[in-house]
């Protein structure tokens, strides 16, 4: 049995694109929308914790630790070996997408993106392959604001789940009248639809795509 120091974090997800490392965080504000709001009505924003522990050693690491003002992004990713997490910086106007290298023991800043550039943080996402920081907004438009700039209108049940090459890969359903699910492969660069397909898709530990027909 092992007793593992999560300062208080007693929730664990297993992290995407990883089979050895699983992740938690506290809500202090909310999600990043959440603290978004409270920062623009002029309340302080607490920063939250990432935590992510280390499995089978149950090695607890804290790479990133906010500073007042900052907030963390939910659903962090493991890509090319490296830890991904997206934190928002809203005194400063500004986005960045970190990665830990835990072999190392280090921390690099991979992109920053202005606040101004967003509509807001509603959905703000990263996923992979490639690392990208995407928005899927409650006025139904899917973005990619970085390393493209991309945005088309989806449905209102659409869920972006991944990209392959120049294809996104969509989940969406319909209750008519009983529930079924679909995936839809749009183009990048226009969102045109170019397939259609009854299934649904699953991310595995080792950041597989499956997809269920």
């Amino acid at each position: 049995m092992k007793q593992i120091e999560t300062q208080g974090i007693t929730y664990l997800e297993p992290l995407a694109g990883s089979n050895e490392w699983y992740w938690g965080m506290d809500y202090t504000n909310g999600d990043l929308y959440e603290a978004e709001e409270l920062f623009q009505m002029g309340h302080p924003v607490d920063r939250n914790k990432l935590l992510f522990v280390h499995y089978p050693d149950g090695r607890a690491v804290q790479p990133v630790i906010a500073q007042r003002g900052q907030y963390l992004g939910r659903c962090p990713i493991c890509h090319n070996g490296r830890i991904a997490i997206l934190m928002a910086d809203f005194p400063a106007g500004r986005i960045s997408v970190l990665q830990f290298d835990s072999s190392l023991e280090h921390v690099l800043e991979q992109t920053d993106i202005p606040l101004s550039a967003v509509k807001d943080c509603y959905n703000l996402m990263l996923k992979a392959a490639p690392l990208m920081v995407t928005r899927q907004g409650s006025e139904d438009t899917f973005q990619i604001l970085w390393p493209e700039n991309i945005s088309f209108e989806i449905g209102e049940r659409e869920s972006f789940w991944f990209r392959n090459g120049d294809k996104l890969y969509f989940s969406d359903w319909e209750e008519d009248p009983e529930h079924r699910e679909e995936i839809i492969v749009r183009k990048l660069e226009t969102g045109e639809i170019i397939d259609r397909f009854p299934g649904s898709s699953m991310t595995m530990p080792d950041g597989q795509m499956w997809i269920l027909t």
